[in-house]
């Protein structure tokens, strides 16, 4: 019995209780609004699940200012025509936008997104590595990995890894190319990593949380190994907030119906969540190799002291490189 409360219900309680905090700071707190961005033109960008909520707004606003965006996601004609549709509605322009298959949940599927894009012979500047799920019931990646860990972490640094090269040659002193990962302030709720997340009391919400700190952890320790080795790369962390998306269509169902009711209320709106991941991609104020970071509401923010323990990044490191077949 103690078991179960402290595997399952704890993460549950404790990651609601953040929720509302942090809708709280949303409702008194002041939203971060993005201020103009220079042009991208000339400049290619590749968004994963990039088709609806954050993702879309940050594909939209990159187009406007003139980059071609490759959006990788799993096939969707209805999700891709509609995203398609609605950008060139909103440019009103000859856009460059461009959709390719991308499962998270394959690492396969993964690599062959990286050989399509690869094949087209382009520079690479930016990279959103967007795309992730919540609270999805128990089950296993093609590769046999927990879904949140499989989906929001294992692909994309799969994914990061095998488009390291472009964007180091795509990046230059004062315009250096960036990594922007989309983490969130659940990585608070973990202290330690686990890989073998399958058990007799599975909790979804620490699986989640998980995924999300192993995330954050990838990307604080990919910028410092940039840096090391000073490539023109920039790595950047990126919380949105709590957003009116379709992230939480597995919430317990009168949790998803109260959610749906004050979501117009206290949640931020897409374009609202993705302001903060548009300034770490496209801001000239973030360029050089000292940035990076953790990113919230448009500031730098601290994070939990588990996040700068030199010893976990590098176990997460090289225990990840191991686990999508790179070592």
């Amino acid at each position: 019995m103690l078991s179960s409360i402290r595997c399952y219900l704890l993460p549950v309680f404790k990651l609601y209780l953040l929720g509302l905090k942090v809708l709280l700071v949303q409702l008194f707190g002041r939203s971060f609004r993005l201020p103009v961005m220079p042009r991208q033109d000339g400049k290619v960008a590749i968004v994963t699940g990039g088709v609806r909520g954050i993702g879309y707004e940050v594909v939209r606003h990159m187009v406007k200012l003139g980059a071609h965006v490759f959006i990788g996601t799993v096939p969707n004609i209805t999700d891709s025509t509609m995203a398609l549709t609605n950008v060139c509605v909103c440019v009103c322009a000859c856009i460059a936008v461009e959709f390719r298959k991308l499962d998270l949940a394959s690492l396969q599927s993964v690599r062959q997104f990286v050989q399509s894009f690869k094949e087209r012979d382009l520079p690479l500047n930016i990279l959103v590595n967007n795309a992730g799920v919540m609270l999805v019931p128990e089950g296993r990646t093609e590769d046999g990995f927990e879904q949140h860990l499989g989906v929001n972490y294992l692909g994309h640094c799969l994914l990061t890894w095998l488009l390291l090269d472009r964007l180091k040659d795509s990046g230059k002193c004062g315009h250096f190319s960036r990594v922007v990962s989309v983490s969130s302030s659940a990585h608070r709720l973990m202290f330690l990593l686990s890989y073998s997340l399958f058990s007799q009391w599975y909790s979804a919400h620490a699986a989640y949380c998980q995924s999300k700190l192993a995330l954050l952890l990838f990307s604080s320790h990919l910028h410092q190994e940039l840096q090391r080795g000073g490539f023109p790369v920039s790595s950047f962390a990126v919380d949105p907030g709590m957003v009116d998306t379709a992230l939480y269509q597995y919430l317990w169902t009168p949790l998803r119906l109260a959610q749906s009711t004050i979501a117009r209320f206290l949640f931020k709106t897409p374009a609202e969540g993705a302001a903060t991941v548009l300034y770490a991609a496209l801001s000239p104020a973030l360029e050089g190799e000292c940035e990076g970071g953790y990113w919230a509401n448009g500031c730098r923010e601290m994070t939990t002291p588990v996040t700068f323990d030199p010893e976990l990044q590098l176990s997460l490191w090289e225990t990840s490189l191991r686990l999508v077949g790179l070592q």
